[in-house]
């Protein structure tokens, strides 16, 4: 730990020297303590620069002040390296700009920051993108996918990002700017006449390479998939076993590649890019075993296939367990098999593709290789099995309670004709222990992520660890494999790495670290001088959680506690290009606006991190305000991280000690007053509402901003229009019956709708009845009044139930309401067993339709040309339905359907009316939403 008063004086000189943002205070340092692995760190403080010259500022400093520096990105790390106790550097908040795209000489310069899917929407347009593909390219960042020379589904084809690093720029250990490139003979020798740092680690370097060529050679893994220590292999000009194409001129930007952090920080980095494929093809090997699976590889790999990926027997498992992904297995799984590899092929038209896909068939039935195959040439059908393959390690990581598949051994790689024998002996081993496994990921490149579920809060698992580390390695060494092979070491298996490589390479390794960072203050720890896998876990024997009397049920979580340690760190909230998590962060950019920085930081409370009374301070209410409940990280997060639930929670237990605001107060009784304002009032309220003295006033006394239009109330409600004109409720033998639930909105605000939506059923041939409640509650779930949110949801099953029994379908269409039944009425009243009779008898009226349509009971003929429609989905029909039920029922109307990857449109409810929130509303909406309606045609 260094000298308080030498940080201080570090952190004093930066914003002196440079105004940049520092950020020391607990919680900040709290939100960056954690990565995807198993460990935390706490860091010294935090800098975010926002350019070069900022990076150079604190890297010069650190170098002055002895102060150790870790440059980080996402913070996606599995095997800890993003996280120590040093100086944090996020490169990610804002040197993320693509800088050059060269399309003829196939290859582009970027920020250390730039997300890879970003990257690749930037290429799409030349039909390029970059060749490795890592699972996280929705957040990982190219400075942490070169820093762990990554690689993914695809690395059959395109190797390791090594393979495509072409140079990069940023800045040595004491601050000299450097550029690696490809270097000839007199190109290196000027190099190594150069004074200083840069010139001493081109001559010591390179005297290193070609005095000890045998021993990197000899010690080196002859597999090409590898990414652990130091890349020396590749300074050897003939080099060792490369999957790509190689430039074997000399370039340390291959030996910055891998390094971890730990020998450079990283600005700008030159990569190669490929071409896109034209064409793909899926074929779906099913196999009775998982065994049988594995030894099949190597005959599969003879038909050159773009991809084999595992589905696993614990993945399907969990997939049929949800409804909506059963779906999709049902469109290409046959029978009930025990594993099945996902084989892609790639190819110039669909005749190539289906001639690779009968060449594969052929190939199996030669060997005698039990399997059935299921192909895809479908671009939809190829979806369903990707979004299964994707999901399966989501169902793996939402499996609820202390028992996790822990990531510390799972990125071995085998060669793939001993990729079953490996996997059968250390399934064996953990089995020993009574340890169960769990598995995923790439059978062609025989790395088989190996998860062994595991509760690290307890000793006698935490002995396990090293164990089964140890165990692995020395199995991965006897097959010629690498004991990292896309995730690097970190701190999980650094300390294995002199064990592995042995003393002599390892050696090398050492000095390759002290030529680069004499003083060690670059990620110490990593790659080299690491002891232990054990220290500084998350969790660890001596865990324990701060015990909270909460107001909404958290059984099905087994606690408030587990239900916030559900997020493992993925940081898939992260994400900025596809998808709606989360909306905050995707605006804001900042840690603590995701999802994963709102759990790390309430876990911090209840851990003891942060003091008890942090749980309800303004402080972390300020962290969570911005979450809106969008209830995207229940479908998105890997974890199924229900940030909604927990929000509601929190602000149940900060109401109860700060008390509930008027304008909490307002918006959640919003039913009653639209019920006393509209009717002959209304013209008067909505001129009171919207007027300029009434806009002041609620403004700066409730909070409410001046620049947003209230909406008006309905002169003549739904319901006063539905007595009106249609007669009393009432039996009909004759006609088949429906519930219309008219929510509070779209009865006293947009009548309008309701009464298309009664029409509409009443075109179907429906009796439309109506249920006589007064709220469903979602205005006050969604301000955190969980006793008055209870008596809502408790009147509404009453007034539902005894439509529910009698088999009558009931339909909605507000998302927010209609399904709180199927969520959060669950946990308000989980012991009331009508709460799900209901819940299953309810749906929103485009789903309603679908049943219609697809029973074949819609009086309608399928129409053609309507035009074209853009559809942007509701936040929690998102989360919760989908979106497909509408675009079906569109499409069988005749509309083209656009829908349209908007996010959410910022209003959130109350959300974007209050004065605070106006800004990031916007932004929110404005991101993507209003692009795509000014892109659109009328």
């Amino acid at each position: 730990m260094k000298r308080p008063e030498l940080l201080q004086d570090f952190f004093h000189e930066i914003g002196r020297q440079t105004g940049i943002d520092v950020r020391t205070d607990r919680y900040h340092r709290l939100l960056y303590s954690t990565d995807a692995s198993i460990y935390q760190v706490m860091p010294y403080g935090v800098v975010l620069p926002r350019n070069e010259e900022h990076v150079h500022a604190v890297v010069e400093l650190a170098a002055r002040y002895t102060i150790p520096l870790l440059p980080r990105t996402a913070g996606s790390s599995l095997a800890g390296q993003a996280v120590n106790e040093a100086v944090i550097i996020d490169m990610s908040r804002h040197l993320d700009k693509v800088i050059e795209v060269n399309p003829e000489e196939r290859w582009v310069r970027v920020q250390s920051g730039v997300v890879l899917d970003d990257l690749n929407i930037a290429l799409q347009p030349y039909g390029l993108k970059f060749g490795p593909d890592p699972a996280s390219s929705n957040r990982a960042a190219l400075g942490g996918i070169v820093s762990n020379n990554s690689t993914g589904a695809h690395s059959i084809l395109y190797g390791m990002t090594a393979d495509h690093l072409l140079e990069c720029k940023g800045f040595l250990s004491d601050g000299t700017p450097f550029h690696f490139s490809f270097l000839g003979e007199e190109e290196l020798a000027q190099k190594q006449r150069l004074s200083g740092l840069e010139g001493h680690i081109y001559r010591e370097i390179a005297t290193l390479v070609i005095r000890n060529s045998d021993v990197i050679r000899n010690g080196t893994p002859r597999y090409w998939r590898r990414c652990g220590g130091y890349n020396l292999d590749r300074l050897i000009p003939d080099g060792i076993n490369f999957r790509y194409p190689q430039d074997h001129r000399f370039n340390l930007a291959k030996l910055i590649c891998g390094a971890e952090g730990t020998l450079a920080v990283m600005t700008e980095i030159k990569l190669n890019v490929v071409p896109l494929p034209p064409k793909t093809a899926l074929a779906l090997v099913q196999f009775n075993s998982l065994h049988e699976a594995l030894s099949a590889v190597p005959v599969m790999l003879e038909t050159k296939p773009a991809a084999i990926e595992l589905l696993d027997n614990l993945g399907l498992t969990l997939c049929k367990e949800v409804p909506e992904y059963a779906r999709l297995l049902s469109t290409f799984m046959t029978g009930n098999p025990d594993c099945i590899l996902v084989t892609e092929f790639y190819g110039d038209n669909e005749k190539a593709l289906k001639e690779a896909v009968q060449q594969l068939k052929t190939r199996l039935r030669k060997e005698k290789v039990v399997c059935e195959i299921v192909s895809a040439f479908d671009e939809q059908l190829q979806q369903n099995v990707w979004t299964v393959r994707k999901v399966g390690l989501g169902l793996l990581m939402s499996i609820k309670g202390d028992y996790k598949p822990i990531p510390f051994i799972e990125d071995a790689a085998v060669p793939p004709e001993y990729l079953a024998e490996y996997i059968s002996r250390i399934e064996k081993f953990c089995n020993d222990l009574g340890t169960r496994v769990a598995y995923y990921a790439h059978a062609s490149a025989g790395c088989l992520h190996v998860r062994p579920m595991m509760n690290t809060k307890i000793a006698s698992d935490i002995e396990k660890l090293p164990q089964i580390a140890v165990f692995s390695a020395e199995l991965v060494g006897q097959y010629g494999g690498a004991l990292s092979s896309e995730h690097g070491d970190g701190r999980c298996r650094s300390w294995l790495n002199e064990r592995f490589y042995g003393k002599e390479l390892f050696g090398l390794y050492k000095q390759v670290k002290e030529i680069f960072d004499p003083r060690n203050i670059l990620n110490p720890g990593n790659i080299v001088d690491r002891h232990s896998m054990t220290e500084n876990l998350r969790y660890g024997e001596n865990y324990s959680s701060l015990p909270v009397s909460t107001q909404l049920d958290f059984r099905e979580e087994q606690g408030f506690h587990r239900a916030i340690e559900m997020c493992n760190g993925a940081a898939v909230c992260r994400k900025r290009t596809v998808g709606t998590m989360c909306p905050s962060f995707m605006v804001t950019r900042e840690e603590k606006h995701s999802t994963r920085g709102r759990a790390n930081l309430l876990r911090a409370v209840l851990a003891g991190h942060l003091p008890p009374e942090e749980l309800t301070s303004r402080r972390m209410y300020e962290v969570m305000d911005l979450c809106i409940e969008c209830k995207a990280c229940k479908a998105e997060c890997p974890s199924s991280v229900d940030m909604a639930k927990i929000k509601f929670e929190f602000l149940a237990q900060y109401y109860q000690k700060h008390g509930v605001p008027l304008r909490t107060r307002l918006f959640a009784n919003i039913a009653a007053f639209n019920r006393i304002a509209s009717g002959a009032w209304a013209p008067l309220v909505n001129w009171s509402l919207n007027n300029p003295i009434s806009k002041f006033f609620l403004h700066s006394f409730l909070g409410i901003s001046k620049r947003r239009a209230m909406p008006g109330v309905a002169k003549e409600s739904f319901t006063d229009w539905y007595s009106k004109h249609r007669s009393p409720q009432k039996t009909s033998a004759d006609k088949k019956q429906v519930v219309l639930f008219n929510d509070t909105f779209n009865t006293y605000n947009d009548p309008h709708i309701a009464i298309a939506a009664l029409e509409v059923l009443e075109a179907l041939g429906f009796e439309v009845l109506l249920p006589g409640h007064r709220c469903c509650g979602r205005p006050m779930i969604s301000k955190g009044l969980v006793k008055q949110a209870r008596q809502a949801a408790q009147d509404t099953v009453e007034r539902l139930t005894p439509f529910a029994k009698a088999g009558i379908p009931i339909v909605g269409l507000e998302p927010g309401c209609i399904l709180s039944f199927r969520d959060e009425y669950r946990y308000l009243l989980p012991d009331n067993p009508d709460c799900n009779l209901v819940a299953e008898n309810t749906f929103l009226l485009e789903e309603f339709l679908l049943r219609l349509i697809e029973s074949e009971e819609y009086p309608f003929n399928r129409e053609q040309n309507n035009g074209t429609v853009l559809f942007h989905g509701h936040c929690h029909q998102k989360s919760l339905v989908g979106t497909e039920p509408s675009r079906k029922v569109l499409e069988h109307f005749g509309y083209q359907v656009i829908i349209t990857d908007s996010g959410c449109c910022g209003m959130a409810g109350a959300f974007g009316y209050e004065k605070e929130h106006y800004h990031i509303s916007l932004a929110m909406a404005e991101r993507r939403l209003v692009p795509a309606l000014w892109e659109a045609s009328p």
